[in-house]
């Protein structure tokens, strides 16, 4: 039992930070986009902080899904 809840979790944990990774890098290059273009300061700052935000939320979840698979397999007979 305690295998299979920590299966779910990593197979949940995962791919949320998988796609929170690279949505944080794509934005990061969007922010980038916005200051080569000549965008307002506080606009492109901002869009960067919150791409910075969204890129650590999805590493985060992303190695507490390794922590979930290493218990999974340690918990395994």
């Amino acid at each position: 039992m305690e295998a299979s809840k920590h299966s779910k979790r990593w197979l949940t944990f995962a791919p949320i930070g998988l796609i929170l990774i690279g949505s944080g890098l794509s934005m990061a290059i969007d922010a980038g986009f916005y200051r080569m273009n000549g965008a307002a300061t506080i606009k492109w700052v901002l869009y960067g902080t919150c791409a910075l935000i969204v890129f650590n939320a999805g590493l985060s979840f992303f190695g507490q899904a390794i922590i979930e698979k290493i218990k999974h397999d340690q918990s395994k007979p």
